[in-house]
């Protein structure tokens, strides 16, 4: 938008809303900002204009709320990993309960509990999985809302082994043996081994650059790494989905499996075992179910030896519970971002388990499961772990309870 069309408007922020945008309001018509907190009077521009939807960017804040603070990131606003930089961390964890209590009432017309409980960590440095954008010998992420490149030294919610890796890169980058081919390298770490997981190149990478990286930081492995849960090490292969925040996986765990016990337990979407191995401490038999060929080998090697009989099938959520008919005492499902799905409510309806334990990354595909869910059971407990801090990514956990 030129200068001489430039529009702007003086409002105040009505709140905030899944995505990590502010919602204000124009003569009725919406208008949804970045990095704005609820209460503030804020400038804005207008970048973009909808039907009944503006889209807008902070100009000036009139009136600053007082959880407003100064980000810690000198990043924040252009590179597009965080959302909530400007906000004091014990505020975020409120406004995210907000919008979780908004989103299921919305989304699917849900009344969650009058208490969620939230489990959170460290605010920073906590990411033990990160993907690096490369381009013209520079490397960092996407800008917000962008494929441009945001070159950044350090990042403040990665772990140090993460930044150890960044700053090797940056290093590496700048030379002319560097592959200028190379696009996008996902790495994942434990704090002491490295996983290079090539994610976009337009050209296969010659083995001598992964001894270049050996050379340049340490602990690169050529293959699984093993990951430490509750005390057992989970074997993790390169394209197996895991949990990214390091410092809450033993309590998401904990919140999930609680202090279920019986005869016959069922992990759905189990990757690697993450719940599957707890789960067999507590039952007899546990079936783990997994489409992904990579997850699903690493989930037969994490579950050998275990006291309890486990079965690890590769196969969809869909088919396996189109073949049972006994129903389990306890299932978790720990679904996609696209949620169980209709198919799958379904049929989990049909079989009813006394107790589920559903795992939700989107609070909209969390909240259109439990609309159809609640008509056999009942909300026993509503947790929101904090995995993704600076974020407006939401992990919540709903247990539910077979209504009598």
């Amino acid at each position: 938008m030129s200068e001489t069309n430039r529009i702007e408007f003086d409002l105040q922020v009505e709140k905030l809303v899944y995505g990590g945008d502010g919602l204000l309001r124009k003569e009725g018509q919406v208008v949804f900002a970045p990095r704005v907190l609820p209460g503030e009077h804020v400038r804005v521009e207008v970048t973009e204009t909808k039907p009944q939807l503006l889209r807008a960017i902070p100009v000036v804040i009139l009136r600053h709320s007082e959880k407003r603070r100064a980000a810690p990131c000198p990043h924040f606003g252009v590179c597009g990993g965080c959302h909530y930089q400007h906000a004091e961390y014990e505020y975020q964890l409120e406004q995210k309960v907000l919008i979780l209590r908004d989103v299921l009432r919305r989304v699917g017309k849900v009344q969650a509990p009058a208490t969620i409980r939230v489990i959170s960590g460290p605010e920073f440095g906590y990411r033990n999985r990160a993907q690096f954008h490369i381009a013209d010998g520079r490397v960092g992420f996407h800008q917000a809302d962008s494929n441009l490149l945001c070159a950044i030294p350090a990042c403040a919610i990665c772990s140090p082994k993460l930044n150890e890796v960044l700053a090797a890169f940056q290093r590496m980058a700048t030379q002319a043996r560097f592959p200028r081919f190379l696009r996008t390298v996902e790495i994942f770490t434990n704090e002491s081994d490295v996983q290079i997981n090539v994610l976009k190149t337009d050209q296969p990478l010659a083995r001598r650059f992964f001894e270049w990286c050996a050379k340049e930081f340490s602990g690169l492995v050529d293959g699984p790494l093993r990951y430490e849960v509750l005390g057992t090490c989970l074997r993790v292969s390169p394209t197996a989905f895991f949990q990214v925040n390091r410092f809450l996986l033993d309590e998401l765990v904990r919140a999930a499996v609680a202090d279920t016990q019986g005869e016959r337990a069922v992990d759905l979407y189990a990757g690697v075992g993450l719940f599957t191995v707890e789960l067999a401490r507590r039952f007899q038999k546990v079936t783990a179910v997994e489409i992904a060929a990579a997850s699903w080998n690493d989930l037969l090697e994490n579950t050998r030896g275990l006291q309890a009989e486990v079965i690890a099938l590769r196969t969809s959520a869909e088919q396996f519970l189109q073949s049972v008919d006994k129903p389990a005492d306890f299932v978790v499902a720990d679904p996609p971002r696209s949620g169980l799905g209709k198919e799958v409510v379904a049929r989990l309806l049909e079989w009813k388990p006394r107790q589920l334990a559903l795992v939700s990354c989107d609070a909209a595909t969390l909240a259109r499961d439990l609309a159809p869910l609640l008509s056999r059971y009942e909300i026993e407990a509503l947790t929101l772990v904090d995995l993704f801090p600076q974020t407006y990514h939401i992990e919540t956990l709903a247990r539910l309870q077979l209504r009598r």
